[in-house]
């Protein structure tokens, strides 16, 4: 029976295995972390994430040939296939801070594989790294390999949360890099074999090991540059009358651009893309490539500019003050179908409207208070670390409740941000919040899911990023 081992019990590592611990049935597959609260809740009714569809599948295959465990050692030493899917957080201090990624767990989780091995292992790159990372990881292992032999694949994930489950069913590609030598293709079968059970050969690539990495930084880096794209363009519909939906629909017909990721928002978030991008910033500026690094950085600064206009624009229109004024937050995790506030837009809204010293009710579907809380106190890049590197007692509490439905968080309020685009938000009953709320009742529609002609017809003045701007708007200026 081949053995399967995954160290990382994440957002990657969890639903990957579990999936293939599916589709899979003659192969044992253990996932290992060394966090014990996360592995109990893998191993509970109440799972550590929340993905669609995930769940059932856990409870089929736990116990048979699926396993939650912080024996960590034991399993890496009788796998077979090493997945690593550790955290790669950015770096905060040192060479390459605010852009380079942090390969501390990497390089732990390689000198214990080297340590408890007592015989040949395929170690497969799952997290995001940086290119050559797999060289690095060689080199330890190589080092201290005790005539054990090593090879390392790079296999990166191309899950989008919300949609992880129906993406490893039924992905676009699966990608596998190794060495082009003997021994690395032969590496690259066993774990294209694996693969072969679900996914149709054809969807299968394989590349060399560089290749494999970099395409993960690309891929990431290309969906963001639309989003900031599209983005860009939502600021210039808004100057000139133009709207947004329309000029996007139309772009989208050109079967060379398509449809996908032309959404206007209040910005990106996630736990990738603004990573990946400052680490494809970090590698062209030491390969000696400056504007390629500075082309990529402007799809950052594209995403933060979104988030300032957002916060600029409610400011500016609501007399230019929220001090004191009852803001409703509806939304928090960075995309619907998610419980993941990693980088959400919504952190950098909420701090841009409690430095103006609002009060803000905050509702989501999915995100506890305690996550909302901590996201809030947190510097840039914390999130990326271990739970007990991450700040305990929140700063912003004062200024901050949390509800338990939209019209609890609506109810008193003077303004309303929609900032992720769950579907219960467009079928709320908007005239019973209307009547909750102080007039002149404003609503920032952060994800244009609502029916801004019927909100204004209710009588709320209606911001919706990239159409033409509500009559009110106009005579406010575009930055507070």
């Amino acid at each position: 029976m081949v053995k399967i081992c995954c160290i990382g019990a994440g957002y990657v590592g969890g639903p990957t295995m579990a999936v293939i611990a599916l589709k899979c049935p003659a192969i044992e597959v253990a996932v290992v972390d060394i966090s014990v609260p996360r592995i109990a809740a893998w191993n509970s009714d109440q799972l550590p994430i929340y993905e669609p569809g995930l769940d059932e599948i856990v409870k089929q295959c736990r116990g048979k040939n699926l396993f939650f465990s912080t024996a960590v050692e034991k399993h890496v030493a009788e796998a077979d296939i090493i997945f690593v899917s550790v955290n790669t957080p950015t770096k905060t201090r040192g060479l390459g801070a605010g852009k380079a990624a942090d390969l501390t767990y990497w390089e732990s989780a390689a000198r214990m594989i080297a340590d408890v091995s007592k015989s040949d292992k395929i170690v497969v790159e799952k997290s995001t790294v940086p290119v050559k990372t797999a060289e690095a990881i060689e080199k330890i292992l190589r080092h201290n390999s005790k005539g054990i032999k090593y090879q390392i694949l790079s296999n990166p994930e191309f899950l989008a949360e919300g949609t992880a489950i129906e993406d490893l069913f039924k992905p676009d590609r699966v990608l596998i890099g190794g060495r082009e030598t003997p021994d690395g293709q032969k590496a690259i079968q066993a774990l294209k074999a694996v693969y072969a059970n679900w996914v149709p050969e054809d969807r299968i690539i394989t590349t060399n090991l560089w290749s494999a990495e970099l395409s993960k930084l690309a891929a990431n880096a290309f969906l963001a540059q639309r989003i900031s794209s599209v983005n860009a363009m939502s600021a210039l519909c808004e100057a000139t009358g133009a709207n947004i939906s329309e000029v996007s629909h139309a772009v989208g017909k050109d079967t060379r651009i398509g449809p996908k990721f032309l959404n206007a928002s209040v910005g990106f978030g996630g736990s990738c893309f603004q990573k990946d991008i400052l680490n494809l910033v970090y590698i062209c500026e030491c390969n000696g490539l400056p504007e390629v690094a500075d082309y990529w950085k402007q799809v950052i600064q594209v995403n933060d500019y979104q988030k300032s206009r957002f916060v600029n624009r409610v400011v500016s229109s609501m007399f230019n003050t929220v001090s004191g004024k009852k803001i409703a937050i509806l939304g928090f995790a960075f995309k619907k179908d998610t419980g993941d506030t990693r980088e959400t837009p919504a952190i950098d809204v909420c701090n841009g409207l409690l430095g103006d010293k609002a009060h803000l009710s905050i509702y989501d579907l999915q995100v506890t208070e305690e996550q909302i809380r901590r996201d809030l106190s947190m510097k840039k890049f914390d999130w990326d670390h271990p739970i007990h590197l991450q700040p305990m007692s929140p700063a912003a509490a004062k200024e901050v409740s949390v509800a338990w439905d939209a019209y609890e968080a609506a109810k008193g309020a003077h303004g309303i941000c929609i900032l992720t685009e769950w579907d219960e938000f467009k079928t709320l009953d908007y005239k019973k919040i209307y009547d909750s709320m102080h007039k002149p009742a404003f609503l920032f529609d952060g994800r244009n899911v609502v029916d801004a002609v019927k909100l204004r017809e209710i009588g709320f003045i209606v911001y919706s990023i990239g159409k033409p701007l509500d009559s009110w708007l106009k005579d406010m200026p575009a930055v507070a």
